[in-house]
């Protein structure tokens, strides 16, 4: 591989901000451009649906303002690719600008999925967390289409200010799909309990500036709405240019896609990963985080194969958890608890076959390291004694053979 002298960074977001500090920390020398859509500086967005939205005055920047210049990171905010010439070398910028490159990353995210009526309002950036921190109050009612991670974390951070919450959702559980029956029945139970009201086997049909309408054609008044059904990865670039793409910018383990001057990380990629023996794409801060920095190295030959486990976290109300590991679509899964979930402390695994596929901790810590070695363990040959693994007095790590 000819080392690269320009690499541009299409994506201003917390992945395309730790590749370019990955860079730098490399001793990559050669230009860097960091072409950031957004007038914000890179920051993080876990933040946006908690901490901002309670009023805590986090401001969660990846890097201090001062850090692109003293790095020599020309960072340009508005700066919207709209297309690339695979060819030459060059991305062309909703401005007319041509910037020209060795090598490429992008870093384009994803974007929240809408109903499609005028007044759809979602929560992706830092300006929609301050319009709905501004929004909600003691008193005000607030309706949350959707029972995602977003939604219900904005119901929690909503009902700590004194708002009232309705969450509206076609399934019969929160996260049921993602966390299966008995896990999701814990979060719903978490929300009731602090007075979150639940409208399942329904949907939204309208989004009204006063409201919504849902399937039945029942109106539920609101003074705000948040649509939170999801999102889409950011994939139109690599579409448009003739990318290997499907649900996502197909990337081999080295974050590489189908041209191999051009690489992916965060949102959009969708990893060939050599563990789980699957295409996987994760949207989370956990994979922003980490996958940058391993595409910056992939970029000047240093890369090594991608390995990390998908995880994610989230904290609602008095209830933190992180889970870790993959449940392949379709598999039949078997649930087993370490703990008491009715009083929300304990490990949740997921089993597939006589393997240990995905674990939760819920209001416990320091456990995360152990768990994953327990998913590993499975993906790698090793031996889990399942028999005790429901046994709290049993070190987590004493249950691999």
């Amino acid at each position: 591989m000819t080392p690269p002298e320009s690499i541009v960074i299409a994506g201003g977001g917390l992945a395309g901000a730790k590749a370019a500090e990955t860079l730098r920390e490399e001793g990559f020398g050669g230009r860097i451009t960091l072409l950031g859509a957004e007038l914000i500086r890179p920051y993080e967005r876990p933040p946006l649906s908690k901490g901002r939205l309670l009023g805590t005055g986090e401001e969660p920047f990846v890097h201090d303002e001062s850090w692109y210049a003293e790095h020599d990171v020309d960072l340009r905010l508005g700066a919207v690719v709209t297309g690339m010439d695979r060819k030459n070398h060059v991305v062309r910028t909703a401005s007319g600008e041509d910037v020209a490159y060795d090598r490429l990353l992008l870093a384009t995210g994803a974007t929240p999925r809408r109903i499609g009526t005028p007044a759809d309002s979602t929560l992706r950036t830092w300006p929609d967390s301050d319009r709905f921190a501004a929004a909600i109050d003691k008193g005000t009612r607030l309706v949350i289409v959707g029972a995602g991670w977003i939604g219900l974390e904005v119901a929690s951070a909503a009902r700590q200010r004194g708002a009232h919450v309705t969450v509206v959702t076609p399934d019969s559980l929160p996260l049921r799909k993602v966390l299966g029956d008995t896990v999701a029945e814990v979060f719903a139970d978490l929300h009731r309990a602090h007075g979150v009201e639940f409208r399942f086997g329904t949907h939204v049909r309208e989004v009204l500036p006063d409201g919504v309408i849902v399937a039945d054609d029942t109106r539920i008044d609101a003074d705000a709405v948040l649509v939170a059904i999801g999102a889409t990865p950011s994939i139109d670039l690599a579409v448009e240019a003739g990318l290997a793409t499907g649900d996502g910018v197909h990337v081999d383990a080295l974050h590489t896609t189908s041209d191999p001057d051009i690489f992916a990380a965060g949102d959009i990629a969708a990893v060939e990963h050599p563990l789980l023996k699957a295409r996987v794409r994760v949207e989370h801060w956990g994979n922003a985080l980490d996958s940058g920095p391993a595409a910056a190295r992939a970029m000047l030959g240093r890369g090594t194969p991608w390995e990390k486990l998908p995880y994610f976290f989230t904290d609602q109300f008095d209830l933190g958890m992180e889970y870790a590991g993959w449940v392949p679509p379709g598999a039949e899964a078997r649930v087993v608890v370490r703990g008491d979930l009715a009083a929300r402390e304990g490990i949740v695994f997921w089993l597939v076959g006589d393997r240990v596929a995905a674990g939760m901790n819920l209001n416990v810590w320091d456990v995360q390291e152990q768990i994953q070695a327990l998913v590993r363990a499975g993906l790698t040959g090793g031996k889990v004694d399942l028999d005790r693994l429901t046994d709290p007095s049993v070190p987590l790590e004493d249950l691999i053979a």
